[in-house]
C-alpha cells in the first residue's frame, strides 16, 4: 500500500485554507515525511518572502495509507 503526501496551504490572516493538493505516493511513511517536507519548503520559495509574509501563508501537509493502492509499487516518484 502506497503513502500518499497531500499538500494544504492556509492563510492565518484570512483563517482560511486552500483545498488539499495531492502531490504523489511514496512507498513508505518515512519518505513521504521528507518528501512533505521538501515541498513545503519549495513551495514557501515559490511564493516567496513578501506574500508569505503579507497574507501569513501557513503550509501544511499530511501523509495517509491510500487504501485504493494496496498492492502498488513505486520509487517515491509519484504515479
Amino acid at each position: 500500500m502506497k503513502v500518499a503526501l497531500v499538500m494544504i496551504m492556509c492563510s492565518q490572516i484570512a483563517g482560511d485554507c486552500m483545498k488539499p493538493h495531492f502531490l504523489k505516493h511514496y512507498d513508505s511513511f518515512y519518505d513521504c515525511l521528507l518528501g512533505g517536507y521538501e515541498e513545503a519548503s519549495k513551495k514557501t520559495k515559490e511564493i516567496g518572502k513578501q506574500e508569505i509574509n503579507k497574507h501569513e501563508i501557513v503550509i501544511k501537509f499530511n501523509c495517509y495509507y491510500d487504501l485504493k493502492t494496496k498492492g502498488l509499487k513505486t520509487k517515491g516518484t509519484g504515479i
